[in-house]
C-alpha cells in the first residue's frame, strides 16, 4: 500500500470509530464477525445460487467484481467461487477483517480476490479502483448516511456496458420513520441496545411462532431453513437490522427513475413485496458498450 494508501485508511479508521463512539454508526463488523463461526460450505453455495437469480447468470468467468460494502466477504466469496476476478471493500475495519478471514479460510485462489478499507462516499478512493463488469452492493449504500451522493460515486466504476446491482430497503412510510428511530435507541447507548434488544426480539419470536402454529408449521424449519436466503443467519440479520445506523429507504420507481435518467436499463427487479425489506434491482450502463453476460 502507498504511503497515500495507508493515510488514507487511518483516515477511514478514525472517521468510523468517532461515528460510532457518537453512537451516529452501528458497527456492522463485529456483527458479521460473529457471523463467521456459522460459515459452511452450504451457506456458501445459498450464496451463490442468490448471487445466479440476482444477477441471472452462473458464469462470471472472465468478468471484473467489485463489492461495495462486502460485510462477511460471503458474497464476494460466491463471485469467486462463480469465476469472477473480485475487488472488495468496506467502511467498517471489522467488516475488512471479516471478509480477510473468510478469504484466509474457504477462498481456493483460482481467481484474484482483493480486499480493502473504503468509503462509498470517498469519490477519489473510488476513482482509484477504475471499472468493473459488475458493480455489486447489497444493502450497504442505504447505510452511508447520503445515498444518493453514495449511488453518484459508485456509478463511475461501471464500465461502458456493464451492471450494477444493488439492495435498497423499501420505503414504508411511517413504519420505516419509527424503525429509524429505534436503530437511533439501539446505537446512542448501551442502555438502548438493550432496550431495543429485549423489546423487539421477543416480539419476531413470538410473532414467528404464532404464525407457524397458525399454519401447522414446524416452527424450527423458520431457522433452520433462513441460511437459504443468501447464506444469511437469522439472529444476526436481527441485529443487523435492529442496529442498521445510519437508515434510509426509497420506493422501488424511485431508484428506477434515479437510473433512468443516468443512462441505465433495468435488467432486473425484486421487490420486498410490501414489506420493509430490500428491493433487489440490476442495472446495465447503456453508453458505448454491450452486455458483458
Amino acid at each position: 500500500m502507498s504511503a497515500q494508501g495507508a493515510e488514507s485508511a487511518r483516515e477511514t479508521t478514525d472517521q468510523h470509530a468517532a461515528e460510532v463512539l457518537a453512537g451516529e454508526r452501528f458497527e456492522f463488523g463485529k456483527n458479521w464477525r460473529r457471523f463467521l463461526r456459522h460459515v459452511d460450505e452450504s451457506r456458501i453455495e445459498f450464496a451463490k445460487t442468490a448471487l445466479v437469480t440476482l444477477l441471472q447468470t452462473s458464469d462470471l468467468h472472465g468478468l471484473t467484481f467489485l463489492d461495495v460494502g462486502s460485510g462477511s466477504g460471503l458474497s464476494s466469496l460466491a463471485a469467486s467461487r462463480l469465476g469472477a476476478r473480485v475487488t472488495s471493500f468496506d467502511y467498517d475495519p471489522e467488516s475488512v477483517a471479516a471478509s480477510t478471514e473468510l478469504k484466509r479460510r474457504f477462498h481456493d485462489g483460482k481467481q484474484p480476490w482483493v480486499i480493502g478499507l473504503g468509503s462509498a462516499l470517498d469519490a477519489a478512493f473510488l476513482q482509484s479502483l477504475g471499472t468493473f463488469d459488475i458493480v455489486y452492493s447489497w444493502g450497504v449504500l442505504h447505510h452511508t448516511g447520503e445515498m444518493y451522493r453514495a449511488l453518484e460515486n459508485v456509478l463511475q466504476c461501471v464500465r461502458p456496458g456493464g451492471v450494477i446491482a444493488i439492495a435498497i430497503y423499501n420505503d414504508q412510510g411511517v413504519w420505516s420513520r419509527r424503525w429509524s428511530r429505534v436503530k437511533r435507541v439501539y446505537c446512542g447507548s448501551e442502555l438502548g441496545k438493550a432496550l431495543a434488544l429485549s423489546a423487539v426480539v421477543p416480539y419476531w419470536v413470538g410473532r414467528g411462532l404464532l404464525s407457524d402454529l397458525v399454519h401447522l408449521r414446524n416452527p424450527a424449519d423458520r431457522y433452520r431453513e433462513y441460511r437459504q436466503h443468501r447464506g444469511m443467519s437469522i439472529l444476526h440479520d436481527w441485529v443487523d437490522w435492529l442496529g442498521g445506523w445510519p437508515f434510509e429507504v426509497a420506493k422501488p420507481e424511485e431508484i428506477f427513475r434515479w437510473f433512468r435518467e443516468r443512462g441505465y436499463t433495468l435488467l432486473n427487479l425484486t421487490t420486498a413485496g410490501g414489506t420493509m425489506g430490500c428491493n433487489e434491482f440490476v442495472f446495465r450502463r447503456d453508453q458505448n458498450g454491450s452486455n458483458p453476460f
